[in-house]
């Protein structure tokens, strides 16, 4: 099949890797002048399966009032709220209850563990080498944060995942930079975890994903997206138009270069859209209406200024949801998840976070008087259900791989996976239906 995929994050580079693997002719079409340059550019890199769960859990919305008071909130509300903000919040609160947050989180988690599977898999076929490091620490700053822990360990215990308890004195041992003048009440480790760099891995798949034939159109909106025929036989045609190359400082900023007006027609038979928030508009002619938003996530990386005092692997504080992992000669911490505002807005109040977290447990980890790279990240995030990996409806040439959130790089391979096994009519490895449309 001739197959067109919009959008080369680490979920559109996969795809279109898995899709040529299986033989398929593959364009993939990018507004950006490379690849992984969005949420995929500076994430946190944490590769936690156990840790991969909805957002939408019983008694959050209570918890984000009570928060909305502090600095160092780790949800936030940036007003004033657009109505599609607005709209996007209500889902999310109705999708807050028990039997709902159950079945998510089963699915999330099958995912995730799948895709850990794909992502190993793929760097053993061919030799990948990136930033990667073993082991996770969940820092509990009190006994109240051990408390509050314990549902979740009880879910990797469910789930047979192991971890071990430890005091401080047990979680110095595995990160021995840990702040000597911070005090805390132990930590949760989760031996099988790993942090790795998103971006390292998504530019050298990109790289096999060409070796595979597969065509790249950086600088290229996709305007407009139609679709010809029958249910039972249909073909899809994109209108892309070429924008002006951006430089790498504007690379990291929100793409406003206009498309030229000369915009061409190409004709596929299947398109697989993995652009996030955008894709709301394309397939919205179609009758199908995702209740996609941006939310926003923030990072601080800086190079690692002395290897003793920057931690091993990866380190999260429980309380604030802010973690810091080592990605090779690199320090990066990551967090908080904002609704409302736009790309290109920092909120300084959030970076402020970051780097108190950062302060608090690797104090001289970083190099923090040139080279730091502040990023603002745009998850696209559905309200109320997983990830989206399916044809929008029976027959159609158009699918969808997208709402991935916050969890995009934990999910991505097994993501890419289940898709090109639903288009090759192969049976999948996991279940299929919990991310139907």
């Amino acid at each position: 099949m001739k197959i067109a995929v919009v959008g080369a994050g680490i979920i559109g580079i996969t795809t279109a890797y898995e899709l040529a693997r299986d033989g398929h002719e593959v364009t993939v079409f990018e507004k950006r002048g490379a690849a992984a340059e969005e949420s995929s550019f500076s994430n946190a890199g944490v590769l936690s399966p156990g840790y991969v769960t909805p957002w939408a859990a019983p008694g959050m919305p209570w918890k984000v009032l009570r928060q909305m008071a502090s600095s160092h909130a780790a949800f936030r509300l940036n007003f004033p709220l657009s109505g599609a903000d607005i709209a996007w919040l209500w889902r999310f609160w109705r999708a807050c209850n028990l039997p709902a947050y159950q079945s998510h989180r089963s699915a999330l988690q099958q995912m995730a563990f799948y895709s850990r599977s794909q992502l190993h898999a793929i760097t053993e076929r061919h030799g990948l080498e990136y930033d990667r490091a073993e082991g996770y620490l969940i820092a509990l700053r009190t006994e109240k944060d051990r408390a509050l822990v314990q549902p979740s360990l009880q879910v990797l215990r469910d789930l047979g995942v192991p971890f071990s308890e430890l005091d401080e004195a047990g979680a110095r041992e595995i990160e021995p930079a840990i702040n000597t003048d911070t005090r805390f009440a132990g930590a949760i480790h989760l031996a099988q975890d790993e942090v790795a760099n998103c971006r390292q891995f998504a530019l050298l798949l990109k790289d096999e994903c060409r070796r595979l034939g597969v065509q790249f159109e950086f600088n290229t909106s996709v305007q407009k997206l139609q679709i010809a025929g029958t249910h039972a036989a249909q073909s899809a045609t994109l209108l892309v138009a070429d924008i002006q190359p951006q430089s790498q400082l504007s690379s990291l900023l929100p793409n406003t270069h206009p498309a030229s007006e000369a915009g061409r027609e190409i004709n596929f038979d299947a398109v697989v859209l993995c652009t996030g928030v955008q894709a709301a508009s394309l397939v919205a002619k179609l009758g199908v209406h995702l209740p996609l938003r941006p939310v926003y996530g923030y990072s601080v990386s800086a190079h690692v200024k002395e290897p003793l005092n920057a931690p091993r692997s990866g380190l999260m504080d429980e309380r604030y949801k802010v973690s810091i992992t080592r990605l090779g000669q690199r320090v990066r911490v990551a967090g908080s998840a904002q609704v409302g505002g736009r790309a290109g807005e920092m909120n300084r109040a959030a970076l402020k976070t970051l780097y108190k977290v950062l302060h608090d447990w690797f104090p001289g980890a970083a190099v923090m008087s040139q080279g730091v790279q502040e990023w603002q990240g745009a998850r696209p995030m559905l309200a109320n259900r997983p990830p989206v990996i399916s044809r929008v409806a029976m027959g159609s040439a158009v699918w969808l791989n997208l709402g991935h959130g916050s969890s995009g790089w934990a999910l991505s391979c097994g993501s890419a996976r289940l898709l090109a096994d639903q288009i090759s009519k192969r049976q999948p490895a996991i279940d299929s239906q919990a991310y139907a449309l």
